[in-house]
Order: structure tokens, then sequence, then C-alpha cells
């Protein structure tokens, strides 16, 4: 049916998630306020560090400064209105506004992936070229690989989210979800929709292809470690790949639970809600923890940081 059809379309939408937990949801924002402090100071503490300390001016620490500042800034679009829906229960959001956090919790969690893919591609040409590492990994080579990712994610998210625009929703205008998630917002939406799940399953698809893209890196990477002479650099090597494999299996797991737990009614509601969160928040959460441990070079410089702060308190 043609969406034209529809005469009426309501403009105020209701984000319910985890209602089915009843007189417990007003717990609930406890551990998402604890997150949402945890994640903003961590993750600008990684930020300042990387900024301040030229030393840590490369690739690698660059493209961590990155997932720090996604970490930062994706929780600043997503928590706010999900604490105040479960203290106060006002879970109104209008649909332009709906829109704006669609766009920017996609758009920040695209970046994410490219990150990752970054991340697996600066260490796939430091095991492989190490003498001629700084020869391929340049300002000019980084800038034009950079740049056709950013690219792509945004002719994405700007097409998915320009397919949601003109939709009318007539039927419901309530949506078991805390955020303005994709899917989720279609699903209640009139109309043709056909478009609009094609777009999410490009999307998902995307997300699958950086994935089997970093696996296929990191598998190379071991096989080349596994042949060379074992040393320092070579555990070096291994401590952090495997840094970067934790972070995009948690991401991807929870990816692939969300995408499925829409098309298999069997698995809960509040369960599929819970995974959507994970993706979005879990690894802005834990990317500083596992960077500022793992990393050596970080870990060096946010301890010199924290220390000097807390002589300068005294």
């Amino acid at each position: 049916m043609d969406d034209r059809t529809f005469n009426f379309s309501y403009k105020e939408l209701y984000l319910i998630g985890f209602t089915d937990m009843q007189e417990y949801r007003q717990y609930l924002f406890i551990p998402f306020l604890v997150i949402f402090a945890f994640t903003l100071s961590a993750n600008s503490i990684i930020m300042l560090v990387i900024v301040k300390e030229s030393k840590l001016h490369e690739p690698m620490f660059i493209l961590i400064g990155f997932a720090a500042a996604l970490g930062f800034i994706q929780p600043i679009f997503l928590l706010p209105r999900m604490l105040i829906s479960f203290l106060f229960g006002k879970n109104m959001i209008y649909k332009d506004e709906c829109l704006v956090q669609m766009f920017c919790l996609h758009m920040a969690g695209c970046f994410q992936s490219t990150v990752l893919v970054g991340m697996a591609v600066d260490r796939l040409f430091a095991i492989i070229f190490p003498l001629q590492y700084h020869d391929y990994v340049n300002f000019k080579s980084s800038l034009i690989f950079c740049l056709s990712l950013c690219f792509r994610n945004l002719l994405y998210v700007v097409a998915m989210v320009g397919l949601v625009g003109p939709l009318y929703f007539c039927k419901t205008n309530v949506i078991y979800h805390c955020v303005c998630e994709h899917t989720s917002v279609v699903n209640i939406a009139c109309g043709n929709l056909s478009k609009n799940y094609m777009a999410g399953i490009i999307g998902f698809g995307l997300s699958s292809s950086d994935c089997v893209f970093i696996v296929c890196s990191y598998i190379v990477i071991f096989v080349i470690i596994a042949r060379s002479p074992a040393g320092e650099s070579c555990q070096k090597a291994i401590y952090t790949c495997c840094t970067h494999l934790m972070v995009l299996s948690v991401a991807f797991l929870s990816v692939v639970i969300a995408f499925v737990g829409y098309r298999v009614t069997t698995i809960p509601k509040d369960f599929r809600v819970l995974c959507t969160l994970s993706y979005l928040l879990l690894p802005n959460c834990f990317n500083p923890v596992i960077y500022g441990i793992r990393t050596k070079e970080i870990r060096v410089q946010v301890v010199k940081y924290l220390s000097s702060k807390r002589v300068d308190s005294y």
C-alpha cells in the first residue's frame, strides 16, 4: 500500500523498554548512571592523555583516541533520556528527535567498526612490513583510508535514516525499546517497509564484512607470529591483537543477538533490548579499561597524569 494513502501519523513516540519489569524498572537508573559516569570520565582521561602526550601521536594511539571520543559522545545521545525514563517514567520522544538520535547512534556504531578495522590494518602492516611500516602507514595513506570509510558510513546512515523519515506511524506510537534503534522504529510503521528492512540487512552485512575482515587480518597476523622466532615484540603483538579481538567479540555477539531477536519471537523482548544496549554501551565502557590497562604506553601516561592530579589536589 502506498504511504500516501495514510492520512494520520503520530508525531510523538513512546520508548517503553524494560516495562515488563514493572516496579523494578526504576532501579535500572542506578547501574546505567554508574555506566554513564564511568564511561564519560574514563574516555575523557584517555583522550586527554593521548592529546597531551606527543609520544602517543602515532596511528595506533590516534585510533584509540578516536575510539575514546566515540565512547564519550555516544552515551550523551543515549543515556540521559534513558535515565529520565527509568527514574520519572517520562518515555515520550518526538519523531524528529527520534530520527536525530537514530542518526547519531548508528553513525557512532559504524565508526566504532571503522576504528576496529583501522586497528587491524595498522597491526597487519606493522607485523608484515615492520621495516617499511612508516612508508605504508603515513599521513596521506591514513587520510585516504579514513575518508573512504567515513564516506561509506555517512552514505549508509543518511540513506537508512532518510528512508525512515517519510514513514507514517498510524497503528501505534509505542516502541518496546529504550532508544530509537532502526528496526524497532520501522516495526511500528505503516505501509511498504521492504526498503527499510533491506537497509537494516545491508547495515548488518556491512558490520559483518568488517568483522570478517578483522578476523582474517588477525588470522594472518597470528600465522606470521607463529612462524617467527619468539620474542618480546611477538608477545606484544599477540597481546595487542587479543585486546582488539576481545572488544570485537563482545560488540559483534551483541549485534547478532539483537538482529536475530527481531526475527525469533521466542527471544524475550527485554533480552533483545539489553543486547542492543550492550553493543551500544559495552565497547564504550570497556575500551578505556582495556586499552588503558593492556597498552603499556597509555597505562604509563595515565598513571603519570592521575598522579600529577593527586599531587596538585594536595
